[in-house]
């Protein structure tokens, strides 16, 4: 019987401190991985033409994973596993990416009101060696309607920014989700059964 080296912690390709809070939820022991000065992380996350809100977050999720992997060997970090993700939120086939100003979210949120949209959430492990590993996380959100007001109010609380779809459901937003359908880590961004799956499957302890 083949024995596997048993990882300790894992390098986390992403700048979301929610990612970090979950993982930590799970007891999963990582290290930051961000893009150097020379990397432009934003251009990974441009959609292509009628891409599929599937095809676009797994996309984007693998050259996060690949960008990552350079990274990790520049760093002199091989064999650490590397774990990468990307969320996007779809309404219909149309992607709703993180919202550039205050106009374009309260577009997002105005759209999304009364009714039921996807949350798409993409993970990646770079094991030892070649292999990666792939997950993909679908939840259904309906928020109910909100006023001018209350979308004015989220607006200038500042959660909408940074977030694909103009919000965080772990934020105020959550006085409007009126039903949840699937991972509610995966719509936070980073849904914690597929990831521990994969982890241990990367042989990592936790």
């Amino acid at each position: 019987m083949t024995e596997h080296t048993q990882h300790e912690r894992i390098l986390l390709a992403s700048q979301s401190p929610r990612r970090a809070q979950l993982l930590e939820q799970i007891g999963v022991a990582f290290e930051l991985l961000l893009p150097e000065e020379h990397e432009d992380a934003e251009a990974l996350e441009l959609a292509l033409p009628d891409e599929r809100p599937e095809d676009y977050v797994k996309r984007v999720t693998r050259a996060k994973l690949d960008a990552a992997r350079a990274r990790r060997e520049r760093q002199g970090l091989a064999g650490v596993p590397v774990l990468a993700a990307d969320t996007t939120v779809a309404l219909g086939r149309r992607i709703l990416g993180k919202p550039a100003n205050a106009d374009e979210a309260r577009t997002m949120l105005r759209g999304l009101c009364g009714q039921t949209h996807r949350v798409l959430t993409a993970v990646s492990v770079a094991c030892e060696g070649e292999r990666v590993l792939h997950a993909l996380s679908v939840s259904r959100v309906r928020l109910e309607g909100m006023r001018e007001s209350d979308i004015d109010a989220y607006i200038d609380s500042g959660e909408p920014f940074g977030k694909a779809g103009a919000y965080g459901i772990q934020g105020r937003i959550a006085a409007f989700v009126a039903h949840v359908e699937g991972s509610y880590s995966g719509i936070m961004g980073l849904p914690l059964h597929e990831t521990a799956m994969l982890l241990r499957q990367a042989h990592v302890r936790f």
